[in-house]
């Protein structure tokens, strides 16, 4: 029974967690989506063309508004890269894209508390200066080639077929005016949902572990392992062992932060959660990725210098915000625990479920079954932009005609 009852609290715990995330998940893929439905991806590539500090800003702000599943992100990385997008610049639009994305710090904002928002949108500007610097500085002619030779073999990943596709509205008109046309609307029903698709075995798998840990694991562990009640030693530990908590957790991209909220409340410094959270890039799997993708030699290097700039963006993060008085007490720090009520969470809940429910039935209708089963697909996968989207759309149009009739 003692048993049952442990794993119902992990259960309930989880529950708690995710009820307190459902609508601004849904809330940051509809923005995703709504920006990734009238941006082509060619687009971005033309504006990745060096590594000069303003491209860097805009691969950066390219990468916030696409897609937060790590997998995709690298995916879609290697692919601009193999485009002719600079090297530094993809690596940029990758770590925003998993770390500086609307769905992370309204999450962390719910979950943790506004300054790990602040955190996050501070150290990762800086985490991206500094892997720039560092690529500068040791990357190596010969080591890129070999990359690209690499990458441009085609050799798949994960999540290819999801990175190769671009679903976005081609035409003339206004934002607007393309946005809100019917082929818009199927065009962000199709990223929404592919969205979810790519980042929900993470984000069960973040939210379990965090709900088991959270109701099995002692805080007295998490204290001692973190050198809580030492400050200065804590404060150094932290930035540098959160990367390899996450290394060895195989959860990465939004199904991390669940995990921190343990984790801070167990005693990580306020730089180790930023640090952990950044690492969703270093987990093994997508180690083994990035080996794929670029050869041995250039994931052992792309290991290195990301645990660098994670840790030292860790640093950077604990001494500003520590000197502004921005890191709130961990004393109270609490694990959501309160299962569903009558509050406004649960009622912007219900009204963000009925709008993804209503982009869940778009995407059906118009042919979003078929690219479901192409996600994991060729990373040399037909383009699934504007005009696709609007034979879609015509077939919707046609079959409840026919319907109708």
């Amino acid at each position: 029974m003692s048993a049952l009852h442990a794993l119902l609290h992990a259960l309930s715990i989880t529950g708690s967690m995710t009820w307190a995330i459902t609508w601004a998940l849904i809330l940051g893929f509809l923005l995703s989506a709504i920006v990734q439905a009238v941006v082509r991806k060619d687009t971005v590539v033309r504006l990745m063309g060096d590594d000069r500090p303003r491209t860097l800003a805009v691969s950066s702000l390219l990468g916030m508004a696409s897609s937060s599943c790590s997998y995709a992100a690298v995916a879609l990385a290697r692919s601009l890269f193999r485009k002719g997008a600079d090297f530094t610049a993809a690596m940029a639009f990758e770590i925003a894209s998993t770390n500086l994305v609307v769905e992370l710090g309204v999450i962390l904002a719910l979950l943790m508390g506004w300054q790990f928002t602040l955190a996050e949108f501070t150290g990762g500007p800086i985490m991206i200066v500094l892997l720039a610097v560092l690529f500068r500085l040791t990357l190596r002619g010969r080591l890129l080639r070999e990359a690209r030779e690499q990458a441009d073999r085609g050799v798949a990943g994960s999540m290819e077929g999801h990175a190769a596709m671009d679903m976005s509205v081609s035409g003339e008109g206004s934002f607007w005016r393309r946005l809100l046309s019917r082929r818009g609307y199927t065009s962000v029903s199709h990223v929404f949902v592919m969205e979810w698709a790519a980042i929900l075995r993470d984000l069960v798998i973040g939210l379990l572990v965090a709900g088991a840990i959270a109701a099995w694991v002692p805080d007295s562990f998490w204290q001692h392992f973190f050198f809580d009640g030492h400050p200065l030693l804590s404060k150094i530990w932290g930035p540098l062992i959160g990367p390899i908590v996450a290394l060895v957790s195989f959860v990465c991209s939004i199904g991390n932060v669940p995990l921190a909220v343990v984790l801070w409340k167990g005693g990580i410094s306020f730089g180790g959660v930023v640090a952990f959270i950044f690492a969703d890039l270093l987990i093994l799997p997508i180690l083994n990725i990035y080996r794929k993708y670029y050869g041995t030699r250039m994931a052992i290097y792309l290991a290195g210098t990301f645990y660098l700039a994670m840790v030292a963006a860790g640093y950077a993060v604990e001494l500003l915000f520590g000197g502004l008085g921005l890191i709130p007490d961990q004393a109270d720090a609490r694990i959501p625990m309160e299962g569903i009520s009558w509050n406004y969470t649960t009622y912007l809940n219900i009204a963000f479920l009925l709008l993804a429910a209503a982009l869940l039935i778009r995407f059906f209708r118009t042919g979003g079954r078929g690219m479901l089963a192409m996600m994991g697909g060729s990373p040399d996968a037909p383009d699934h932009g504007g005009t696709d989207h609007g034979a879609m759309d015509h077939h919707s149009m046609s079959h409840e005609g026919h319907q109708h009739h």
